[in-house]
């Protein structure tokens, strides 16, 4: 591919997830991934500050989708309802992304240092979820307990729709999941 064709972003994401599929993430250089995709290294950080983004790069828009979705929602919205709206919305945004979803899963579960970044997008996630449902009115522990409930939800739903062949929508096992939440509630 000459570096004239579109989507260079794109092509190295798709590149990059082949090569730490192919080989490690830990064994995957920036050149190589560049090269793979038919760009120059140079190219490459136009995109992305590093070979990790690839995999974490749309965490600041997920936090933003998180905050506005709960920021728009209709006052008197309970708690519980706000994150199953949100989680909904949020599932609307992987729609396409099934394959690519799996592929970064089985990348990031591999690696240690990636699954510590992983688990510091979600703490990022909860916090931005839970001063979210402050500004709507939620007192603590409530907006805490409710954002924490909420990454917990889209964890266990995430890893679910990842494991899964792809023909369900990631929304059916976020709805799972929420009312798995419920039933264990119940017992409380």
């Amino acid at each position: 591919m000459g570096r004239w064709q579109p989507d260079a972003r794109g092509r190295l994401a798709q590149a990059a997830m082949e090569l730490y599929t192919e080989r490690g993430f830990e064994q995957t250089t920036v050149d190589e991934i560049a090269k793979r995709a038919g760009l120059t290294e140079r190219t490459f950080f136009r995109h992305y500050a590093d070979k990790r983004e690839v995999l974490f790069g749309g965490a600041s828009e997920l936090q933003d989708l998180f905050a506005d979705t709960l920021a728009g929602l209709p006052a008197g919205t309970s708690p519980m309802a706000a994150v199953g709206t949100t989680l909904e919305v949020v599932s609307a945004e992987f729609r396409e992304r099934h394959a690519f979803a799996q592929q970064r899963h089985a990348v990031i579960t591999a690696n240690a240092e990636l699954r510590e970044r992983e688990l510091v997008k979600l703490t990022s996630l909860a916090s931005t979820a839970a001063e979210a449902l402050r500004l709507r009115g939620v007192k603590e522990p409530g907006a805490s307990l409710a954002a924490e409930v909420c990454i917990a939800v889209f964890k266990v739903a995430f890893e679910s729709w990842t494991a899964s062949p792809g023909h369900t929508e990631l929304s059916v096992y976020v709805r799972e999941a929420l009312a798995e939440v419920k039933t264990v509630t119940a017992e409380a």
